[in-house]
């Protein structure tokens, strides 16, 4: 990695304008993100990506008011900085009313707050940050943006040309009367051709060859496969496009051995043909 390559990014801005989910969508962008580094450590951090010793290429940091004299030391430090290394400054705008709703809502203190009300302490960030904003290479005013059209933004503005990002993939079956597991999405096959009422292929999982075959016989399975496998072709790209880096899609059936997993399986099978990265579990499969 050469020091040309590398990148640094310094996140700041009001507090309650959405750094944190600025920091989790530059990650998924294929950022290293450092939340309120501590600014006296900062020099030393540009250093080592600098020299080219951090595990990515793109690295970020995290800065606002939560360190000491942030505002009066910051824009003092960043032209040296920028001697050493590519720097850009993102600082995060909000309007007033925005932001008092986000406070009400979470009902997190302000960390300027220190016996001030809300609408003072705001006042006072806005006043003392107007210094750093004037040394941002990009201001974002996040007041309108719900969660996803922020991360959407910082995707615009950060990934790498021509990466739509990665989208990894995990398909888990289970069975309905074990619990659900926590998927993005999920799909009940119960309806489909069960082989437990088989006492040939009871013992069986959704492996087998003659399991897979009875499934297949069920006049419901392929019009359902076709339609859930174009259904899920069609949101992948849309999920890659929102910046997600995970999705986890569900097969449930009642028992988690026969139905869902070989439903799961044929849609890893399929998936993986579509260009993502796929792993396949099933969570039931040796469970009675």
């Amino acid at each position: 990695m050469s020091g040309g390559d590398v990148q640094l990014l310094v996140v700041t801005g009001l507090s309650g304008s959405g750094k944190s989910y600025v920091g989790h969508a530059l990650e998924d962008v294929g950022y290293t993100t450092v939340d309120n580094l501590p600014l006296s450590l900062l020099s030393e951090f540009a250093a080592e990506v600098a020299a080219g010793r951090m595990p990515r290429r793109k690295n970020a940091v995290v800065l606002d008011v939560r360190n000491p004299d942030f505002a009066g030391q910051f824009p003092a430090r960043l032209g040296p900085l920028r001697e050493r290394l590519p720097i850009r400054v993102l600082f995060l705008d909000c309007d007033d009313r925005a932001l008092l709703n986000r406070f009400s809502e979470t009902r997190r203190p302000h960390p300027l707050a220190d016996g001030r009300s809300l609408p003072e302490a705001i006042a006072l960030e806005r006043r003392i940050l107007r210094d750093v904003k004037e040394k941002a290479d990009l201001v974002l005013d996040t007041s309108g943006m719900t969660v996803h059209e922020l991360r959407a933004a910082v995707g615009q503005h950060f990934r790498d040309p021509g990466d739509p990002g990665e989208l990894a993939v995990s398909i888990v079956s289970f069975g309905y009367k074990h619990g659900v597991p926590a998927v993005d999405l999920c799909v009940d096959v119960r309806f489909l051709a069960n082989p437990h009422f088989d006492a040939a292929l009871r013992p069986r999982s959704g492996h087998d060859a003659e399991v897979a075959r009875f499934i297949e016989a069920g006049e419901l399975t392929e019009p359902f496969y076709r339609r859930f496998l174009d259904f899920l072709a069609w949101c992948l790209p849309n999920y890659r496009r929102e910046n997600r880096a995970y999705l986890t899609v569900g097969v449930g059936c009642t028992g988690g051995r026969h139905r869902s997993v070989y439903i799961a399986e044929r849609l890893g099978r399929d998936v993986a043909t579509l260009g993502y990265p796929v792993r396949v579990t099933h969570r039931d499969e040796a469970l009675d």
